[in-house]
């Protein structure tokens, strides 16, 4: 299947110091790329994959599983870290979700975490049926474009596919059990008015990772895709300040430059 408009990966090759970025359920790149566009734009290193069974049409993301979403990702962070001496991970929604497992995992691989409105629960009353449902029941409403910024749209889909709920469902489970073993310093934005992912889940997330370096960001005028919303200059300006510090100082370096090959990469 062609992939839709605007939900290309994308791949920049700028200094030593990157940036994976993960998007999220049922979403796609687009809902980052004006992020990836400001990372990139001043000298970092910027890797947005599409993750599996996203970006094309709903019935394609029933045939995969966070097995294959987390495999994405963490092959990006693997080929991002061959070039780059440093990398940070940003992540949103079930993105966040996925950033926080590779932190889990890499270690001190991983120089800090950017998350917005960070997924760590399926809230909806029936995510319990959802182990049965799943084989009788193809899809449910949508959850895409949750945005208060009017004219501002995300491309993802219409509908949310059962059988992928039923196995985020799962991997979110998995990754609470995991969220001690983060240790990296943390930057944490998330939407009071969020219609998706309710601000408990921000909350638990900050209660039981082991980070000491952390700062947690109300973005009162956002929803809960806040990357194209009225907060989004305030998450690309506060995130290069985030790197800028834990990084001697590099973001700035590429804005006069100019240097270096962007465009979309294989998405999976």
């Amino acid at each position: 299947m062609p992939v839709l408009p605007g939900a290309e990966p994308f791949r920049h090759e700028g200094g030593e110091v990157g940036v994976l970025l993960c998007h999220g359920f049922t979403g796609s790149p687009q809902s980052l790329r004006p992020w990836a566009d400001h990372l990139a734009a001043r000298g970092l290193s910027v890797s947005l994959p599409l993750l599996p069974g996203h970006g094309t049409r709903w019935q394609d993301m029933q045939l995969t599983g966070w097995q294959d979403w987390y495999a994405e990702v963490d092959r990006a962070l693997r080929e991002l870290s061959e070039s780059c001496r440093q990398v940070f991970v940003f992540g949103l929604s079930m993105g966040g979700a996925l950033s926080l497992r590779l932190a889990a995992k890499h270690g001190d691989a991983i120089s800090g975490l950017v998350l917005v409105n960070p997924a760590n629960k399926v809230h909806d009353p029936l995510a319990v049926a959802l182990p049965v449902a799943k084989h009788f029941i193809r899809s449910t409403p949508g959850i895409a474009s949750d945005i208060a910024k009017p004219g501002s749209q995300e491309v993802g889909y219409d509908r949310v596919p059962t059988r992928a709920a039923h196995s985020l469902r799962t991997f979110l489970r998995l990754v609470d059990t995991e969220l001690p073993q983060v240790t990296q310093p943390l930057l944490l934005l998330h939407s009071p008015q969020d219609h998706v992912v309710p601000p408990a889940d921000s909350a638990r997330i900050l209660a039981r990772v082991s980070s000491t370096d952390v700062t947690e960001t109300l973005l009162e005028q956002s929803y809960h895709v806040a990357t194209l919303d009225h907060d989004a200059e305030r998450i690309f300006a506060d995130s290069c300040a985030f790197v800028d510090r834990l990084s001697d100082g590099v973001v700035g370096a590429g804005e006069a430059g100019g240097a270096g090959k962007e465009g979309a990469g294989t998405g999976g």
